[in-house]
């Protein structure tokens, strides 16, 4: 994979030069994307031609490659949303983040594959470390173009677990920010009490490091050695789903945890989060409906039979049920900020096990909903495997709170890659 952080100490070093970033990628993109399948549009002439600006060596990104989800609009590229009804079609304008991103000297290579509409209908990308295995969804694209190596960073969306769950099956970091902490603006909705924006890259640093970047804010976890956290482990009523392999991922990231240093209880959470869980389906799926309305209307037959059965079914949620689930999340929201008063983060599941093997789902969101209906910062902490494939663990912090969401994860990491290492 390609380190973000390393390629930009070298152009800022003078070891490489703007151009050299674009060839990396370029040539994993050769080697790779034929069987991985990560672009859905790619023009590296254009990012060839964009390297040679010269105001890059004065940008904190210098020029470093990145890819978007192609729900995220873009004036010179396609923007298709994984959707056959919007086939060649070319936005106006860039999304705040793709423009935030041009600004700091980031360079859009290319549009990763997201599924139809950001929902729950496989798309054709393939899990680079196993080509037999899903990559996870909706984010397909951006996890697999970093695990692959053809990107250092991309940007992807979280409605339930689109960022995280497919971070773990690809084996890298992921960091879904706080709700709306990076700009919405221009992005195909899913359920806009949901919908999340978030970074893939090599490690935890590496997303820490382009998310401070680009937002302009403290994000960057580098610099120092990070403090030891004081963890809470919560495995949530879901806990039996759970792969072995994952249930012995938790308790060993715990107890490599509190070695190095960390603080680490088993808490147990109150029963509205149950309720809470429920209400994130109702939620997402009434607003879904709501957000493809001219599509569903108008182009019915084009929607693949999956996705227009769930927004048929989605057409029996009533309005009352839907602000009965806002109530709902709201009161667990100020649950949750009370429960996090004696802890920095939580360390829970990113998925229920490995990658599953075929392309019939993109894998279960069920341990990301609740978080992601939270508005809380997750990070998929990468480094452990289950036969073989990556196995991923999250790390989940309080709203707003996002650097120590990063610093926590990166302190897991570290230790985890330490202990292995030994």
């Amino acid at each position: 994979m390609l380190s973000a952080l390393d390629l930009v100490r070298r152009l800022e070093g003078g070891e490489l030069k703007p151009r050299d970033a674009v060839e990396l990628c370029a040539q994993a993109i050769i080697a790779r994307e034929q069987e991985v399948g990560a672009f859905v549009a790619l023009d590296l002439e254009a990012a060839r031609r964009a390297a040679e600006a010269p105001h890059l060596s004065s940008t904190p990104l210098r020029g470093l490659p990145v890819g978007f989800k192609d729900i995220f609009d873009s004036a010179d590229l396609p923007t298709q949303y994984g959707s056959p009804i919007y086939k060649g079609y070319r936005p106006r304008a860039d999304a705040s983040a793709v423009a935030m991103t041009r600004r700091v000297g980031g360079i859009i290579i290319g549009k990763t594959v997201t599924t139809e509409m950001a929902s729950l209908v496989p798309s054709a990308t393939r899990n680079p470390h196993n080509l037999a295995h899903t990559p996870g969804g909706s984010s397909s694209g951006s996890a697999a173009a970093v695990a692959a190596g053809m990107l250092p960073l991309a940007f992807g969306t979280q409605t339930a677990g689109s960022v995280i769950r497919p971070a773990a099956f690809c084996g890298v970091a992921g960091y879904k920010a706080s709700y709306r902490l990076i700009p919405m603006v221009g992005v195909k909705d899913v359920a806009w009490h949901l919908d999340t924006a978030g970074l893939f890259g090599a490690g935890v640093a590496d997303v820490a490091f382009a998310a401070g970047a680009i937002l302009g804010r403290d994000l960057r976890v580098d610099r120092a050695a990070p403090a030891p956290p004081r963890i809470a482990v919560v495995r949530t009523h879901l806990w039996p789903q759970a792969s072995e392999a994952m249930h012995k991922a938790i308790e060993t990231a715990a107890r490599i945890a509190q070695a190095a240093g960390a603080k680490v209880a088993e808490v147990t959470l109150p029963p509205i989060f149950e309720d809470a869980f429920a209400a994130q389906h109702t939620i997402q799926d009434y607003e879904n409906l709501l957000a493809v309305a001219w599509e569903y209307e108008h182009h019915r037959e084009q929607i693949d039979h999956r996705l227009r059965a769930a927004l048929d079914a989605a057409k029996s949620i009533t309005a009352e049920a839907y602000d009965a689930a806002r109530r709902i999340a709201s009161r667990a929201r100020d649950v949750f900020a009370d429960m996090m008063a004696d802890y920095d983060v939580i360390l829970t599941p990113s998925a229920p096990g490995a990658a599953p093997h075929g392309f019939a789902t993109t894998g279960n969101a069920m341990f990301n909903r609740l978080w992601t209906l939270m508005g809380a910062p997750c990070v998929n902490v990468p480094g452990l495997r289950e036969n073989g494939l990556p196995l991923g663990i999250q790390i989940v912090g309080r709203f707003g709170r996002d650097r120590t969401a990063l610093e926590a994860a990166l302190f897991v990491e570290q230790a985890i890659a330490r202990k292995f290492a030994a």
